[in-house]
């Protein structure tokens, strides 16, 4: 009797056993961690790099002949209407003044205070493309008076531009230097360049002004 008496607490020593090895181990745990992490899929998400090497596959062969590299040109040649926008930014960069867009010429701070010297204030130089206009119209005027008085006009208007020009050089550069103490700046580069932006309309002067006229600069 007392031996059944004791086959109560080896049953419950049996129940501990099953429910032990019915746990799951740390390895189990560890894949079923893996699995959650996975979203179940069972393998590790691939890597954004190598999904875009298998989906852009082997790099294709160079062209051979001349015909095969002009056909690879124009596929990857942007379409009209791509190229027409990219040149509309271009010039809107431009007239912003923009370096990255700029020519070289008009790059830097020294030439965008030489261009804001010469835009903050009016100059007889400026007349000089309508005065180009007018010496061509008095060439084809079959009038020997008219074309006498239009030449000496033309003569005396392009003799008054140079002299200002002369005097706008030096008296851009003198301002530069002063501005700029550290940079290089040479006497005829600088005047040349107040010369041409001074010749110009100013409406169509590019990079657009950005200073008003009468401005203290």
């Amino acid at each position: 009797m007392r031996f059944l008496r004791r086959s109560t607490p080896s049953k419950v020593g049996a129940d501990s056993s099953e429910s032990a090895a019915s746990a799951p181990t740390e390895s189990e745990q560890a894949a079923q961690a893996e699995a959650k992490r996975t979203g179940g899929k069972g393998r590790p998400t691939p890597k954004r790099r190598d999904v875009e090497r298998r989906r852009r596959g082997p790099a294709p062969p160079p062209p051979r002949t001349q015909r095969e590299a002009a056909r690879l040109a124009k596929m990857n040649r942007p379409s009209k209407e791509e190229r027409r926008r990219l040149a509309e930014e271009r010039r809107a960069r431009m007239a912003a003044g923009d370096d990255r867009y700029l020519l070289p010429r008009d790059r830097g701070p020294v030439r965008a205070y030489i261009r804001d010297v010469v835009d903050s204030r009016p100059h007889i130089m400026g007349l000089f493309m309508p005065l180009a206009i007018l010496v061509v119209l008095s060439l084809l005027i079959p009038v020997p008076a008219v074309q006498q008085y239009l030449s000496l006009f033309s003569l005396v208007a392009l003799t008054t531009m140079i002299i200002e020009g002369i005097f706008l050089g030096a008296s851009v550069t003198r301002k530069a230097r002063a501005k700029f103490p550290d940079e290089k700046i040479g006497a005829f580069s600088t005047g040349w360049y107040a010369f041409t932006r001074a010749s110009q309309l100013r409406r169509l002067r590019i990079p657009k002004p950005r200073v008003a006229r009468g401005a203290d600069v």
